[in-house]
């Protein structure tokens, strides 16, 4: 098969699963008892203020929250499909794409640095994990791979915060100081995202780069134990090249294939890392829809969030057919 009609066939299959999950996360929004007018009614409650019953029924009617459920999905899909219109969100009172604007541009920043430094260090490291096996590095890289796995996220992240605060002067909460929240984009501005960016990325990339290092070093230590290794061995192939050009392109293979759910989840990122760090990122928005029953966001969001891992699966089976000459000769045998 070509690489147009993959492409082709994978955006249609792509298609019907995104419909599949958007009815499915939809439905399983509405399972809680009750919806947002009950919870906006408990918390007038708690503030002292009472509504009439009618009035509660005129909110569940301008919402269209007393329609039934299937009514209420295709009001919703359908705007999505024919106006790319997600709506209105109950508990903010703003469009839904104005709320996705505000914190998808950050979640998109944070995400980038922090894969650029899961790749950036997974990469050599389980390469020299692999060629040095059984040696000091080794087992350095390897006790540090599993503390990075078994230390929690967000321990780890007030652990760095108060690092960092403590003995370098840098207030590391958010993703700038008090002077830029506001400001407009300079270069001040963009330097001082960089620098908030340092301890949420490597909060976040901890597990990822530990996790990676582990598979590229068991798979790369399984190819240089192949005889077609040791024959370019013993031929005086050069030690470097003869890791490059095909142990290493085959041992990538997990790394690449698993860009299609690393991209969701840095995007969405851990929701009790954002709250901890004060990141204005998907994460805390999402979470605070599922408790207000924000249907139309909480849909939104994980309509988002579906669609960047169908992405992300397509990307990295486009990068899997550049890399593995193995699966072009399959394609073309296919043909």
């Amino acid at each position: 098969m070509g690489m147009m009609p993959m492409i082709v066939m994978r955006t249609i299959l792509g298609a019907f699963t995104l419909a599949i999950i958007s009815f499915l996360t939809f439905v399983i929004i509405q399972l809680p008892e009750g919806d947002y007018v009950d919870r906006y009614i408990e918390q007038l409650r708690l503030e002292g203020d009472e509504i009439s019953q009618q009035e509660a029924d005129a909110i569940r009617d301008y919402y269209g929250l007393n329609r039934p459920m299937l009514v209420q999905y295709w009001f919703w899909i359908s705007r999505i499909i024919f106006k790319l219109d997600f709506g209105r969100s109950f508990a903010r009172q703003r469009t839904i794409k104005e709320l996705l604007a505000d914190r998808l541009q950050f979640t998109i920043a944070l995400a980038a640095f922090t894969a650029v430094l899961i790749w950036v260090f997974s990469l050599p490291v389980g390469i020299y994990s692999a060629v040095r096996h059984h040696t000091f590095g080794d087992y350095a890289f390897t006790l540090l791979g599993f503390t990075g796995l078994a230390v929690p996220d967000f321990l780890l992240g007030l652990v760095m915060m108060y690092v960092f605060f403590a003995y370098f002067g840098w207030s590391v909460g958010g993703l700038f100081s008090g002077q830029y929240i506001n400001a407009p984009w300079s270069v001040g501005k963009v330097i001082d995202m960089l620098q908030h960016l340092i301890v949420p990325g490597v909060v976040l990339g901890t597990a990822g780069t530990a996790g990676q290092i582990r598979v590229l070093r068991n798979n790369l230590l399984d190819e240089l134990a192949k005889p077609y290794v040791i024959t370019a061995r013993a031929k005086g192939v050069v030690a470097w090249k003869l890791v490059v050009k095909y142990p290493l392109r085959i041992a990538i293979n997990p790394l690449i294939s698993g860009f299609g759910s690393l991209l969701p989840s840095l995007l969405g990122g851990s929701v009790i890392v954002s709250i901890v760090l004060s990141l204005p990122t998907l994460g805390p928005l999402m979470l605070n829809a599922l408790q207000q029953q924000d249907m139309y966001l909480a849909g939104s969001i994980f309509l988002l969030l579906s669609t960047l891992t169908i992405i992300g699966v397509l990307i990295s089976d486009l990068m899997l057919v550049v890399v593995d000459p193995r699966i072009r000769l399959m394609g073309g045998a296919g043909q």
